[in-house]
Formats: C-alpha cells, sequence, structure tokens
C-alpha cells in the first residue's frame, strides 16, 4: 500500500485480531493490516458489514489491543497515546447524559482532568460555537435533534484538542439530508482544526466525499484490498456531488469493493439491495438512460454492507 509522504501519525504494521469464544472457538477478525495515516490526513475505512472496520478502528484507540503486530499512535504506543488523550471518540451513538446541559455535557472531559473551571466554561462555548450550537448551551439533550446530539458529541470529543478524532459511523441513524449536512460540518470543522480524522462509514458516497483516502477492506477475515487516493478539489462543495470526478471516485472504490469480495449497493439513502437490486438497481438503469448528472447521483448515493 501507498503510504503518505509525510512521518504518519497512526502507524500499523502486521496487526491481526482474533477473538475468542468461551467454548474455545476463534474468529479471525483482521489479519495482516499495514496502514499509515499522515496527520492532519481525514482517512475513511469502509467494508461489507463484518468486515472489522470498526475494530481497527477501536484498535487504534487502545479501546480494543491487536493480537498481534504493531500499533504507534502519535509516536508511541497505543496505550500511552490513549492514556495521554491524544485522541477522541465518536460513536455511532452520541452517548450524551441526559441529566446534565448541552455546555455541561461538552465540559465532562475537561472537569475529568481537572482543568480550571474559567477555561472549562470558555472552552465549552468554543466548542459549541465551532458546531453551530452556541445557542443551545442551556438545553437539555432530549430537546436537541438527532443530529444536534452528534454535533455536541463532536464538540465533546475536541474539547480537549486530540491530535485525532476517530468516527464510528457517527451519521449512520440519520436521514440523508441531515447526513450531508453534518458531512459538510465535519469538514469544516476538520478545516478549521487540522485535527486527523479516521472514519468508518457503510456510504460510498460519503466516504468519498469526506475522505482524503478510502481504504478499501474486505469481508471477514477484514483486510486492506486497496486504499483509493481521493484527489477532488476542496473546500468540497454541493458542485462536486454533481461532478464527473466524483462519480469515477465512487465508482472505484465500489468495484475495489466487490474485487475484494464485498458486495457494493447502488440504492439511493440504501434504498437498493447489497447486491444492486431492487429501487437501487431501478435507479441505476436510469441513470444509465438518462446520463445526467442529477440521475447519476441518485445512482450513486448507496451504501455497502
Amino acid at each position: 500500500m501507498t503510504a503518505p509522504s509525510s512521518a504518519p501519525i497512526v502507524r500499523l504494521r502486521g496487526v491481526d485480531k482474533v477473538f475468542a469464544a468461551r467454548d474455545g472457538a476463534r474468529t479471525v477478525a483482521l489479519q495482516g493490516i499495514d496502514l499509515d495515516i499522515a496527520p492532519g490526513e481525514f482517512v475513511s475505512l469502509i467494508g461489507p458489514s463484518g468486515c472489522g472496520k470498526s475494530t481497527l478502528l477501536r484498535i487504534i484507540g487502545d479501546l480494543v489491543q491487536a493480537t498481534t503486530g504493531e500499533v504507534t499512535v502519535n509516536g508511541k504506543p497505543a496505550d500511552r497515546a490513549r492514556r495521554d488523550r491524544d485522541y477522541g471518540m465518536v460513536f455511532q451513538a452520541p452517548v450524551l447524559f441526559d441529566w446534565r446541559s448541552v455546555e455541561d455535557n461538552v465540559r465532562l472531559p475537561l472537569e475529568i482532568l481537572g482543568r480550571d473551571k474559567a477555561w472549562r466554561v470558555e472552552r465549552a462555548r468554543q466548542m459549541l460555537d465551532l458546531v453551530d450550537l452556541g445557542e443551545f448551551t442551556k438545553h437539555m439533550p432530549y430537546q436537541l435533534s438527532g443530529g444536534m446530539q452528534q454535533r455536541v458529541a463532536i464538540a465533546r470529543a475536541l474539547s480537549f484538542e486530540p491530535r485525532i478524532l476517530l468516527m464510528d459511523e457517527p451519521f449512520g441513524a440519520l436521514d440523508e439530508m441531515t447526513r450531508e449536512r453534518l458531512n459538510d460540518e465535519v469538514l469544516r470543522i476538520w478545516e478549521q482544526t487540522g485535527t486527523t480524522i479516521v472514519f468508518v462509514t457503510h456510504s460510498i458516497p460519503e466516504a468519498v466525499f469526506l475522505s482524503s483516502r478510502v481504504v478499501v477492506m474486505s469481508p471477514r477475515p477484514g483486510r486492506i484490498t486497496k486504499i483509493v487516493d481521493i484527489d477532488l478539489p476542496r473546500p468540497r462543495t454541493d458542485a462536486i456531488r454533481e461532478s464527473e470526478a466524483y462519480f469515477a471516485r465512487i465508482t472505484e472504490v465500489r468495484e475495489a469493493l466487490r474485487a475484494g469480495g464485498g458486495h457494493a449497493g447502488s440504492g439511493a439513502g440504501g434504498a437498493g439491495g447489497a447486491d444492486g437490486s431492487g429501487a437501487g438497481g431501478d435507479a441505476g438503469e436510469a441513470a444509465g438512460v438518462a446520463g445526467t448528472a442529477s440521475a447519476r447521483r441518485t445512482a450513486a448515493e448507496g451504501a455497502v454492507g
């Protein structure tokens, strides 16, 4: 695999992960993972369900330990990077505390770190302004939409200035319009902060739109089968989503998934089957006939796994 030219902030060499059940059965989740991620990159991990992409993200964050291999984060072993709080994590669910206000949820990591109260208050407000929630500091989580709750989770993860942000399908449960809007928000935050982002997704268009590179993984045992460079111009705008180059990169990632044994769907918002059947298949035919950017985009907006 081609590595970034600068010294990597994440370096994986020969990483395997084997899970052992109580009855002695062994499941090989990851096999032979080699990957370098440069500082400031936005890298997405994509592959079929069960391929180990979330496990790989957790290994980088030292939430799960590799069975064999070397994991280096920010120039140190992953467990040391975790203790030094070199990364923040955003999960599939926002994981907010219902009894704490929006502001207090963002301040929580800073309280645990023992930071000065005045600094905690100022930092929380800065982060909420960053995610465009400055008017909601005193609201409770249940008063916010799902997308707004995820933005609070992002603000909390960035509050202690981590070098790396790990995001595990943070927008998977959201509707397509909210998802696109939050994609734009994440890119804006990434460009403003310079934080390295490692992002797990099932959506091919999302991975292409967000990323500097897309890491394509095979079915279990998860292996890296290809790394696709996304050479689309920045900033990424709605016009990019209608461009020929965007569709070409989507096709490249989809073909890499198929070549690796995954099934790449083509339904709008996952409407088609995993094999491209159903509404997604109809959309694909429409794209082929009409040949318009909008029709091709409809066919492209799908998920894998």
